[in-house]
């Protein structure tokens, strides 16, 4: 089993350890490729760093879909539509999008053209 290790003094120093890991150039692709069965220490967020948003969870939390049904109206609903967007994308970061018309097919091969593109040495 293959492990990239990191400090494991009482005194780590994640920051030591991080440039340690970027100095190898292996990136975590590297570490896939090489077998590694256990994550490395830096990749660890430490328990006393958590913070308790993290401890709980909402379970009404849900992403943000966007209905593109009347965006090229110049009215109140195509408005309301850039409002959405601009609030998911500050807020959240990301959202889904509905009724956008951009055929299955053409969806399905950008996947795959990512797919491959994430699969190239």
């Amino acid at each position: 089993s293959t492990m990239i290790h990191g400090s494991q003094s009482g005194t780590h120093d994640r920051n030591i350890d991080l440039k340690a890991f970027d100095d190898t150039k292996i990136g975590v692709k590297g570490l896939v490729d090489a077998g590694a069965e256990k994550l490395p220490s830096i990749f660890v967020r430490p328990r006393e760093d958590l913070s308790k948003e993290f401890d709980t969870c909402q379970e009404d939390l849900a992403i943000p879909v966007i209905d593109l049904t009347h965006v090229r109206q110049r009215n109140s609903q195509g408005e309301e539509i850039i409002r959405r967007v601009v609030w998911a994308s500050k807020t959240w970061g990301f959202f889904q999008v509905v009724n956008h018309g951009i055929p299955l097919e053409v969806l399905d091969k950008v996947i795959e053209g990512a797919r491959l593109f994430h699969e190239q040495d």
